[in-house]
């Protein structure tokens, strides 16, 4: 008997590695654009998921961006259903404006999804990023001048966020959508230049490989594996030293500060601000920076001033941030 077509066998192959982690009987959620990567996703996920005994759900985002958005969703709602997959939600959100359009929609999106996977139970919601996603994504944040973490690019795993395909190329994932008979919808966001992702797909990487030579995706996507395995290291190594250092709420100990290299240290005074109520989104390596100068730059500086009406002080040889 011989096996399904090459690229169809990658994807399935993919989706069961990403799965092995859910227990038996769980539920996973397919969220699907109807573009190509997500449709994969999906059939693939439908073959895949019963037969480890697991149960496969799928959910659409209508963002209401477009005209006709309602009705795509509805299309892509058949699709899976005809699919097999069971529950389907299709869902309308909201799209502010703070971040821009890009981050505004993914917000919207993903706190859709998390409802879905709350009012579901769902063990898993599975991404149909790919491989040449990953590169973008590492494009965009290099132009940017992001540190290990974001460079990083997106994970395989977070939370219950699941990207099965983040190790396969695009051109096997379409392959795989092909193979299995879907048709997918072409969304017109992606080669609109408006968007940076859409310049970076159509236009930044292209113009990379024609000068430097192919494989320039596949490389930052390897960048990306081994700043995460960097970043993690980091991430680790500061969990200890912001135990050593903590004095007290949104107290930290000078010393012991001071001692730490520069990548350790500033991750922990950037959680201590959080932690004591900055905005993740609005506390810029230039706020870090200025409340790392109060370690190792100390010239009698008064404050620093912190998103969410906070200052760091240096008081008594802590580092303090409180209102």
């Amino acid at each position: 008997m011989t096996g399904p077509p090459a690229a169809v066998a990658d994807v399935r192959s993919a989706v069961r590695k990403a799965l092995k982690g859910v227990e038996a009987g769980g539920l996973v959620v397919v969220a699907c654009s109807g573009g190509a990567d997500s449709l994969a996703l999906a059939g693939a996920t439908a073959f895949t998921a019963p037969r480890m005994g697991l149960r496969a759900a799928g959910a659409t985002i209508d963002h209401g961006l477009q005209d006709g958005s309602a009705e795509h969703a509805a299309e892509v709602r058949d699709t899976l259903r005809g699919l097999g997959l069971d529950p389907v939600r299709s869902v309308a959100v909201a799209v502010g404006r703070a971040g821009g359009p890009e981050g505004a929609a993914r917000r919207a999106r993903y706190a859709a999804l998390d409802e879905i996977a709350d009012q579901t139970g769902a063990s898993a919601i599975l991404l149909g990023h790919t491989r040449d996603d990953q590169a973008e994504t590492v494009l965009l944040r290099l132009a940017r001048g992001s540190g290990a973490r974001s460079l990083a690019g997106m994970s395989p795993s977070a939370g219950r966020y699941l990207r099965p395909l983040l190790g396969l190329d695009r051109a096997t994932v379409h392959a795989a959508c092909e193979l299995m008979g879907l048709s997918p919808w072409k969304d017109p966001h992606n080669t609109d230049p408006a968007y940076a992702r859409s310049r970076v797909r159509h236009e930044a990487l292209p113009a990379l490989e024609g000068v430097l030579g192919p494989g320039i995706a596949d490389a930052l996507a390897r960048t990306a594996g081994l700043l995460r395995d960097d970043a993690d290291a980091l991430d680790t190594w500061a969990d200890r030293a912001e135990k050593d250092a903590l004095c007290g709420p949104g107290e930290l100990d000078v010393p012991t500060l001071a001692g730490l290299p520069r990548a350790v240290r500033t991750r922990v005074l950037r959680r201590t601000a959080i932690a004591a109520g900055s905005p993740a989104g609005a506390l810029t390596a230039r706020h870090v920076a200025e409340l790392d100068r109060l370690v190792c730059e100390w010239r009698g500086q008064s404050h620093v001033d912190l998103p969410g009406a906070l200052r760091g002080r240096r008081v008594a040889g802590r580092i303090a941030i409180a209102p």
